[in-house]
């Protein structure tokens, strides 16, 4: 498919009654649940390990059902997005804890925004585009060039910014040096070249070092943010800054600060599991102990 018809699609959608994508999103993720094995076994596995004896057979199922057609929402969601304005937010979307994103910008050193692959991640990020909040977002491009530009435009065309996963870090310290947001998704997988080993669910997880070593060169706050998905609204949470240690080992800091960040994605997906994004093999990089004793 062209860029050309990936926005007619998206106009097309992003004019349809808000109703219809909602039960497109879950009339399509009961679709793909029976029939994307692969991620259905993967999402199980995952949950299993994540709440062992504490959830049945039958809630680890519900769980994956609704997991699937939120992620089903999402994508019809965000062909709307291109077309949303800041009046039309106002009557789907409401924030809790502005004043906490407003303290940490009044230190003048930058925000780092710190969320997940949760509820409707990119109608968050657009809502704070739209609200005159923009946030330099990072992503890794993806492989296919023409949805990588539809992609790209359409998250830019609230007002935030794309930035390359790949050079990142000096693009991130000069928004932050001038007050400014950047975003990161910490809730991934990653090599572990990248990241380190930190608590997730009672099992090590190789999680993104970068934003705590982000936040020790900047000095930027660290406040999470979060969309849950609420009936046919949402509603974002902007919570307290998180507080990191300095102790001036750069390697322990940035071990404990992620351990921190980490705490803060595992407890709102905790209450709220239906809605993040159990697809993915959060455990796959193991400790070089692990892969020692195999």
């Amino acid at each position: 498919m062209t860029l050309a018809m990936l926005k007619i699609t998206a106009f097309l959608f992003g004019h349809l009654p808000l109703s219809i994508p909602a039960l497109l999103g879950r009339i399509f993720g009961l679709l793909i649940y029976r029939l994307d094995k692969k991620h259905r076994d993967i999402a199980k596995d995952n949950l299993r390990r994540a709440f062992g004896a504490d959830k049945s057979g039958k809630e680890i199922e519900r769980i994956t059902k609704k997991v699937f057609q939120n992620l089903a929402a999402v994508f019809f969601e965000f062909m709307r997005i291109p077309w949303l304005t800041a009046k039309k937010l106002d009557n789907r979307v409401r924030c809790d804890g502005m004043e906490n994103l407003q303290n940490a910008l009044k230190k003048g050193k930058g925000v780092i925004f710190i969320t997940a692959h949760f509820g409707n991640w990119e109608l968050m990020a657009a809502y704070y585009g739209l609200k005159g909040l923009p946030v330099d977002i990072v992503a890794r491009e993806l492989d296919n060039p023409a949805l990588e530009e539809f992609v790209k435009w359409t998250r830019q065309r609230s007002g935030n910014r794309i930035v390359s996963k790949s050079r990142a870090m000096r693009r991130l310290l000069k928004t932050l040096a001038s007050n400014g947001i950047a975003g990161i998704l910490l809730d991934q997988n990653v090599a572990a070249a990248e990241g380190v080993f930190v608590d997730f669910f009672g099992t090590p997880a190789c999680t993104n070092k970068g934003p705590a070593m982000l936040a020790a060169i900047s000095g930027a706050a660290i406040i999470p943010t979060f969309i849950l998905r609420e009936g046919k609204k949402h509603r974002i949470i902007i919570g307290r800054e998180v507080e990191r240690v300095n102790t001036g080992d750069k390697n322990r800091d940035a071990l404990v600060n992620t351990a921190r960040m980490t705490k803060v994605i595992e407890d709102i997906i905790r209450k709220h599991p239906e809605q993040w994004f159990w697809v993915h093999r959060r455990w796959k990089t193991r400790p070089p102990e692990e892969t020692k004793t195999k």
